[in-house]
């Protein structure tokens, strides 16, 4: 997608701060983080939300990043939030999927 802002970075037309990358994914710090440690992990292929979601394995590849991303940040012991928000109504504002791994501070609930 052309007009995708995770897209672009994907791409290397968007340079993010990466924090980590292989085939599948790339994760990188939020631009406006919403705890001390807050990094977005998105799949490479264009895929709009959870709903259409195809390949349960990515899904569980990009929480098993998450808990790696987690542990490397020093967050796994004391906790950390692994988020999708799905459309608008859930809170998405790119309509890339992509997921929120915060942590570094107490988590409140509920959460919006």
């Amino acid at each position: 997608m052309t007009n995708c802002l995770f897209c672009k970075m994907v791409s290397g037309d968007i340079k993010p701060e990466v924090v980590f990358e292989d085939e599948k994914v790339l994760a990188f710090r939020d631009i406006n983080p919403q705890a001390p440690m807050h990094v977005l992990i998105v799949p490479k292929l264009h895929i709009t939300n959870l709903n259409v979601l195809q390949d349960a394995s990515l899904g569980g590849h990009m929480l098993k990043i998450a808990a790696c991303i987690a542990e490397e940040h020093g967050c796994a012991e004391t906790g950390y939030r692994a988020v999708f928000n799905c459309n608008d109504d859930g809170g998405q504002t790119v309509h890339h999927l992509h997921l929120h791994v915060l942590g570094g501070r107490r988590m409140t609930w509920p959460p919006g």
